[in-house]
């Protein structure tokens, strides 16, 4: 059979009339015989496009012919050559707008699921226990220290330690994982692969010390002098973005983050074994549009709400979740309320949030990101019942370490000043990268962040500044 002529494999997953009452994964991975047939659609380039797309460089082709050929070992040991955390990449990077759209296959059909058979080569390694540590580098006597257990953080830590060096992870929560334990749902990024992942690191020697918020109990400076000879921030964007709206501070008002944290790192999803405070609304509105907002509408239905609606001031075309994200939302029974802005809620005398005020939008010329600004239309203000709200419209930088250590220079929005290449800051010793250099981006930007630091520390460590 022509390769041509083989269609993109659909993965099996959960029936939306079920999971949208359960917190188990949607998709439910290819089988060894999807996996083969969807590999066996890739034509092997010989400039291979979707490596370009690729921030961490995967030998794509290369770790997709050995599942065509029925080698899983070395598809997996390929794949792990640049990538410490493939289950992790394969669910939750948009692989549509990266690799994906790079494939040449794509260009006349759809592209080779490349996302999909990473996550293959992932579980098959983890379901048949047959996962491999790579050979390390001699120990170099050098000490690292990482601040923040994120993806930036995670990828940092995988490198370093496969070329000799001593690393050490500090996370605040009291569990590893960043942004991936707290910010994404179970149904989307099983807290136990996740873990399976970290577990990886630490047979590899990382070692993982929670509950420690450097900045506040321990400074960057009290770090070297304990030792470390190089030090890298990847502690993220955490400090939530309002709307600055008259009601937002009645009770049934979310940050995005806040309620993400409340049901994933705390476990709220797990009720009544877990007996987390979270308000569980019967009618919802999440405000924004983006994946983040996606995983706070779908959460919010699985915690028992019946309505749940999605607010956002711009058009279809211009939300920027992912395509994947914002179809599973539909069919699990969400609701779009587009061109709509909130301009503030409403509440009883208890102070109970009973409702949000709107006003209508209309699409004008584009703004600085590309997109067409909307504006508001006279006379268009209605209102909608709600007793929860989650803010999900982005976050900024959190000023706990920047705003302690003098020698990091940021930017006027709070961020690290960071060199693109290198990760390098203006500290000596000391070098940061994803969300806390860049803003909020994707998993695999910040894991292609931490490569290109790990680069340039180890050259550090080798040979100095």
């Amino acid at each position: 059979m022509a390769k041509e002529s083989v269609p993109r494999q659909k993965m099996p997953e959960q029936a939306a009339s079920e999971r949208r009452r359960n917190f188990k994964e949607v998709p439910l991975g290819y089988t060894p015989e999807l996996a083969k047939l969807e590999a066996s659609r890739c034509i092997q380039c010989k400039v291979p496009g979707c490596r370009k797309g690729c921030p961490v460089g995967i030998d794509i082709p290369g770790f997709i012919k050995q599942i065509a050929e029925n080698n899983f070992a070395a598809g997996i040991a390929k794949l792990k050559e640049t990538n410490a955390l493939p289950a992790v990449c394969g669910r939750v990077c948009p692989q549509e707008s990266q690799c994906e759209a790079q494939c040449i296959i794509g260009k006349k059909d759809e592209p080779v699921a490349i996302g999909r058979l990473e996550r293959f080569l992932a579980d098959w390694e983890r379901s048949t226990g047959a996962v491999k540590l790579p050979q390390k580098a001699a120990p170099t006597g050098r000490r690292v220290g990482v601040v923040g257990s994120g993806p930036a953080g995670l990828t940092v830590a995988g490198d370093l330690i496969l070329l000799g060096h001593e690393v050490t992870v500090f996370e605040a929560f009291h569990k590893p994982g960043g942004v991936l334990l707290y910010g994404i749902p179970e149904f989307r990024l099983p807290k136990e692969i996740l873990f399976a992942e970290i577990n990886y690191l630490e047979r590899l020697g990382v070692k993982f010390e929670c509950n420690t918020v450097v900045g506040k109990l321990v400074s960057l400076e009290e770090l070297f002098a304990e030792g470390y000879d190089a030090l890298f921030v990847a502690v993220g964007a955490g400090l939530p973005n309002f709307l600055g709206v008259p009601g937002e501070n009645l009770i049934g008002v979310y940050s995005a983050n806040e309620y993400l944290t409340r049901s994933n790192l705390m476990k709220a999803y797990l009720f009544p074994e877990y007996d987390t405070p979270i308000v569980r609304g019967k009618n919802v509105v999440v405000v924004g549009a983006g994946n983040v907002a996606m995983d706070s509408a779908r959460t919010a239905m699985r915690l028992g709400a019946d309505t749940v609606t999605i607010v956002y001031r711009r058009s279809r075309e211009e939300m920027p979740a992912r395509a994947e994200e914002i179809h599973h939302a539909e069919e699990e029974g969400i609701e779009l309320k587009l061109l709509n802005n909130p301009v503030r809620f409403l509440g009883n005398e208890k102070g109970w949030l009973t409702g949000m005020e709107c006003v209508r939008m209309e699409l004008g010329e584009p703004d600085d990101s590309g997109r067409r600004r909307p504006v508001a239309i006279p006379d268009s203000k209605f209102q909608m019942p709600c007793d929860l709200a989650v803010i999900a419209v982005g976050a900024g930088a959190n000023p706990l370490l920047t705003g302690s250590t003098p020698g990091l220079t940021l930017n006027k929005r709070g961020y690290i000043i960071a060199e693109p290449e290198t990760g390098k800051t203006t500290m000596r010793g000391v070098w940061a990268g994803g969300d806390i250099v860049t803003g909020m981006a994707t998993v695999i930007e910040a894991m292609g962040a931490g490569r290109r630091a790990a680069t340039s520390m180890h050259k550090y460590l080798s040979l100095g500044w």
